[in-house]
């Protein structure tokens, strides 16, 4: 039996992530198990997965096994997570002693969990093993690339944590689509609710305003480029619900461009092979965290970080026809990139 002392960097974390934390190499499941059965206890008393530590709460924990070094070695235990992971720096936008702000690249969840083994996170901590403190400010979808937020001390994760929720933050991305989009159709104020697919996976979909299970959802939409049956938007969320700008442009008819979700899926497919453009293959979501804007959590001053469009969505842009009608051409800036 351990007993943990929870300090600075156990302050204000859930339960079940403060285990997997201090608990390395022992599987998520039985972590899960371990909490559910009431084996593990909070000064003393039953505690529950979300249950929010503080400094000084002594956290109880039973023996644990930690998971072979070899998936399959020995009684048949899953490969241990601190040898499974990599090590892995990514594209470094902003860094100090406070936080760290990475490029994340498409398809890379951002965390460990639901069939993935692991994620930046993971990876990160994995290759800085004298960080202290290292956790996700926030989540972008594992198809999205772009700017992630990261904090290293507890206090800037309470801080920057907060203005997410209060919507003290700005965030843009940009996010190529079918068709042409209306430029009268600059505001989406479309309530969504998160329900499971046929097959058990997560999906959102659009409500009434007036359903008792959806949230409110808004999202600001700019043109920023068109094409001949494509337009390049920049969209910025008022709200950051589950797959918000994914089911936005999708309800408004105008999916986006590689989506393998809420997408286009016969047009996804002619990308990927090559047949739309000439021999050109697109093989990912075009939808990109590029503009970042919050209050540093120590100096209280404005930041803006700007992450670059990926090469591979510059090279798709460059490749796509100009707008049919030479009265509707773009004026408007194209995203940094």
């Amino acid at each position: 039996m351990q007993l943990l002392v929870v300090d600075e960097a156990g302050e204000g974390q859930r339960l079940d992530n403060f285990l997997l934390r201090v608990l390395k190499g022992v599987p998520k499941t039985h972590v899960y198990r371990v909490i559910r059965s009431g084996e593990v206890r909070v000064n003393k008393g039953r505690a529950q997965a979300d249950t929010r530590l503080a400094i000084g709460d002594v956290v109880r924990v039973p023996p644990v096994r930690v998971a072979s070094r070899a998936a399959g070695e020995g009684d048949g235990g899953a490969a241990d997570p601190a040898v499974a992971t990599p090590p892995r720096e990514f594209p470094v936008l902003f860094e100090d002693e406070h936080l760290l702000a990475i490029d994340k690249p498409s398809g890379t969840a951002v965390h460990g969990g639901s069939g993935v083994a692991f994620g930046v996170i993971e990876q990160l901590r994995r290759a800085r093993p004298q960080a202290k403190f290292l956790e996700l400010v926030h989540r972008i979808d594992r198809e999205t690339s772009g700017i992630l937020l990261l904090a290293k001390k507890r206090s800037a994760l309470t801080a920057l944590q907060e203005q997410f929720r209060a919507r003290d933050t700005g965030k843009t991305y940009a996010a190529l689509v079918a068709g042409h989009w209306p430029d009268k159709l600059k505001v989406i104020d479309v309530a969504l609710k998160r329900t499971l697919d046929a097959r058990g996976e997560r999906h959102v979909v659009p409500v009434a305003a007036d359903d008792p299970d959806g949230q409110r959802a808004i999202s600001l939409v700019r043109v920023a480029q068109r094409f001949d049956g494509w337009t390049l938007l920049d969209v910025t969320i008022k709200t950051g619900r589950t797959h918000q700008i994914r089911v936005h442009l999708s309800q408004a008819g105008h999916p986006i461009v590689g989506d393998p979700k809420y997408g286009d899926f016969a047009r996804n497919k002619a990308l990927a092979r090559g047949e739309t453009l000439a021999g050109h293959r697109f093989e990912r979501m075009f939808l990109h965290a590029r503009r970042l804007a919050f209050d540093h959590p120590a100096s209280g001053a404005r930041v803006e970080l700007v992450g670059p469009l990926p090469d591979e969505c510059t090279a798709l842009l460059q490749r796509l026809p100009a707008p049919a009608d030479p009265a509707a051409p773009s004026t408007a800036r194209t995203p940094d990139r």
